[in-house]
């Protein structure tokens, strides 16, 4: 009975994929819609916008504040959908070409297109919003818990992010940083949990989802600056005598060394940035040309075959989701333990106290 209703369940989806792709293709074929660019739709749904795009209409979005000073430093406000389909509003209107192409822009005095300073809202800064409020309520929903029923351990989802942190703070950090972990452990659980969820949310295509978070360099590389900055800040002079005055011939030192050295400093945050950037926008970029698949078919051989291709399309795309939600773990786990080792050689003297311990 089980092996018929999930034929017959099979056999909705496979009609229900088809039927869309059929009525998609007719509805840009009735509204004489150009024909279909995979590049431009791949960058489109990668890239920053002013709204948020609504599921199943491409035409449709949930307006966002938009705030940008002019060129004489008035400060204008309005929601995106203002300029939304070429319109404009006080002087301003969204690029359709050049250089600022998908940019709000105005016209000044001359008739000449600026930038204005731009504090807008778009889906990416709105999607760092909903991230860290959904961490807070996570890292809440641990403390009211304890709160309320004191030492009885967690349900539920609650005890997931229990087990989670459990896992990162004593299996990870705690084995690495030592004496250290408490002070550089609620930092480093942030960075977990605020990246796990940023993973999250753009794999999910429908609001709050749908932001392409980690996969924008600008995100990575505020988080990868966060740990440089931790890193040598806290620094001890031990860390810093290795850099400038490292353990090593003088014919080394000068100025072989320090170069060698200053450049690592600047070298580590680069590779967190760029690790965890071309992981998650890889990874976002083979589902949407999956999908794409569907449409560029289609336009080759028409309707029927792209109804075909569709199935397997979207049977690759919901694998590649699935391992991409593995990524998404994986990732926030590798950005966390790698800046925990770059934290611990901040602090070199711990490693010959701990050794020097151990060997009593």
């Amino acid at each position: 009975m089980k092996k018929v209703i999930t034929a017959i369940l099979a056999f909705v989806v496979v009609a229900l994929m088809a039927f869309g792709y059929w009525d998609a293709m007719k509805h840009r074929e009735h509204i004489g819609e150009k024909p279909f660019d995979p590049k431009e739709t791949i960058f489109e749904h990668l890239g920053d916008a002013y709204g948020w795009e609504v599921p199943f209409n491409h035409n449709m979005r949930i307006p966002l504040p938009i705030i940008v000073v002019d060129d004489q430093n008035s400060l204008h406000c309005f929601l995106s959908s203002n300029v939304a389909h070429g319109a404009s509003h006080d002087g301003f209107y969204i690029a359709q070409s050049g250089d600022h192409k998908g940019k709000v822009v105005g016209t000044d005095a001359n008739g000449k297109e600026y930038r204005p300073l731009d504090f807008s809202i778009t889906k990416n800064a709105a999607g760092i919003f909903i991230s860290a409020i959904l961490v807070v309520l996570m890292v809440m929903s641990i403390r009211n818990w304890y709160k309320k029923h004191q030492m009885k351990a967690p349900r539920k989802f609650t005890a997931a992010l229990e087990m989670i942190v459990e896992f990162v703070y004593h299996d990870t950090i705690r084995p690495i940083m030592g004496k250290e972990a408490p002070k550089y452990g609620p930092y480093l659980l942030t960075c977990f949990f605020f990246i796990l969820t940023m993973n999250l949310l753009g794999l999910i295509v429908i609001f709050p989802g749908g932001a392409n978070l980690t996969g924008n360099l600008a995100v990575t590389m505020v988080l990868a600056v966060a740990t440089f900055l931790v890193t040598n800040l806290t620094g001890n002079k031990e860390y810093w005598k290795e850099i400038f005055w490292p353990d090593v011939p003088v014919a080394l030192k000068l100025p072989l060394m320090p170069v060698i050295e200053i450049f690592g400093i600047f070298t580590k945050p680069i590779a967190l940035m760029i690790r965890l950037f071309a992981n998650m926008m890889g990874g976002h970029m083979v589902v949407i040309v999956f999908v794409s698949l569907i449409f560029i078919f289609g336009g080759l051989f028409g309707v029927a075959v792209g109804a075909a291709t569709s199935v397997f399309s979207l049977a690759f795309s919901l694998f590649m989701l699935l391992l991409d939600t593995l990524v998404s773990f994986i990732q926030a786990y590798v950005f966390t333990i790698l800046s925990t080792m770059f934290i611990f050689m901040a602090h070199p003297q711990h490693h010959g106290a701990e050794h020097e311990q151990i060997t009593e």
